[in-house]
């Protein structure tokens, strides 16, 4: 995982923040934006936090960016921002070592300046933020199971050759995913304590399987790999599916659900 060490300064009134992370923030909302093309961040003295599902309910993100990545933060209390990440990435998208980028709200508008071997801005909208809050899933789940990110994300890519879905199963030692298409099936096996699936391993009842859609999968594992190496992934039969990114700062969090596909008995 890269980082540039660039400077991002974000003023929304008497609120500031400044990161000096760049391509870190970017690959965060990179992340958002596999689910959602418009969101409202909630900031506050913790730092930014979202809990967002994509239009159709099949995804949704919990994500934590705390204050502590931060350079400097200020926020006098608790407020809302919502804007279109497409629109923000691609102002920011040249942002790169050395630059600093600063974003400025007036009027409504979100004014990107960023700075360098020469000067830009821009502005972008700023949108109403949502009123809907949405409740973080309380699952008990069957089975976890700690992964490699990049192993994950082969799996993924095997199955896209054949289907798009793939099915989970957890054994007493190995998690099995397969995909069957009309014409050929796959099947991946991670056993258990290999470099693939890690330690701790844990299922309640054996059999546990579920199904899920492979095109949201992709993009949101692919997403996440610039920002993790370890993911947790949490399921039970026809249940969401759960994956929690491990992050290098502990006070972040960033995790993804999915809803099961529900095959007939």
């Amino acid at each position: 995982m890269q980082t540039a060490n660039s400077f991002f300064i974000f003023w929304v009134n008497y609120m500031k923040l400044k990161i000096a992370e760049v391509q870190q923030f970017k690959n965060i909302l990179s992340a958002v934006a596999t689910i959602i093309d418009e969101a409202t961040f909630q900031l506050d003295t913790y730092g930014l936090k979202l809990t967002v599902m994509d239009p159709s309910r099949v995804a949704m993100i919990d994500l934590v960016w705390a204050k502590s990545n931060f350079e400097e933060f200020e926020c006098n209390e608790p407020t809302k921002l919502c804007f279109n990440i497409g629109q923000l990435l691609k102002l920011i998208k040249g942002a790169g070592k050395g630059d600093k980028i600063e974003l400025v709200e007036e009027s409504g508008k979100l004014r990107v300046t960023i700075a360098g071997k020469y000067s830009r801005s821009f502005t972008m909208p700023l949108l109403e933020p949502a009123l809907e809050e949405v409740p973080v899933p309380k699952i008990a789940f069957n089975v976890k199971a700690k992964v490699t990110v990049e192993s994950l994300s082969r799996v993924i890519d095997d199955a896209r050759l054949v289907s798009d879905h793939i099915k989970i199963e957890a054994m007493l030692d190995k998690l099995v995913f397969k995909a069957a298409g009309d014409l050929m099936e796959a099947t991946m096996t991670f056993e258990k304590g290999s470099d693939a699936l890690l330690e701790p391993y844990e299922t309640k009842e054996t059999g546990q399987r579920a199904v899920f859609g492979l095109t949201y999968l992709q993009d949101i594992v692919k997403s996440a790999s610039a920002l993790s190496d370890l993911a947790t992934v949490e399921f039970s039969k026809d249940m969401p599916v759960k994956l929690d990114f491990q992050q290098p700062n502990p006070d972040n969090k960033l995790i993804f659900y999915m809803a099961p596909r529900i095959e007939p008995e």
